[in-house]
């Protein structure tokens, strides 16, 4: 999908996609927040694309982000959102699989907040 801005805002832990630049419509986001032990690594928790979006590939390129910019800065992805994780399954050339140790640390720190997620 052309039409569509992705803009990581990392202070409060989403990456929204935007129709329209960078003033448009929300039409996604993946939340997320970054793990800092074992390793440094996004941890994608929740993904949700608004229903007059979905079936566009948002959520798809959403992911594909989340993982682009965890390359981008050498870390990893412990991804607990189920749609992330499905789309890993699909894509393992993009999306680098997380050791069990990182995720059981991040399902951790999800635990430890619930009231956050």
């Amino acid at each position: 999908m052309s039409d569509i801005e992705i803009h990581d805002d990392r202070d409060a832990g989403f990456l929204r996609a935007r129709i329209g630049g960078a003033d448009g419509e929300i039409a996604g986001y993946v939340q997320y927040f970054v793990l800092e032990e074992p390793q440094r690594a996004l941890v994608p928790v929740h993904t949700v694309v608004e229903p007059a979006h979905e079936g566009k590939g948002i959520g798809g390129s959403l992911a594909r982000e989340l993982y682009a910019t965890a390359a981008r800065e050498a870390i990893a992805v412990a991804p607990l959102c189920p749609f992330v994780v499905r789309w890993a399954a699909r894509h393992p050339g993009e999306a680098p699989a997380a050791p069990d140790p990182l995720l059981d640390a991040a399902k951790a720190a999800v635990g430890d907040h619930p009231e956050l997620w």
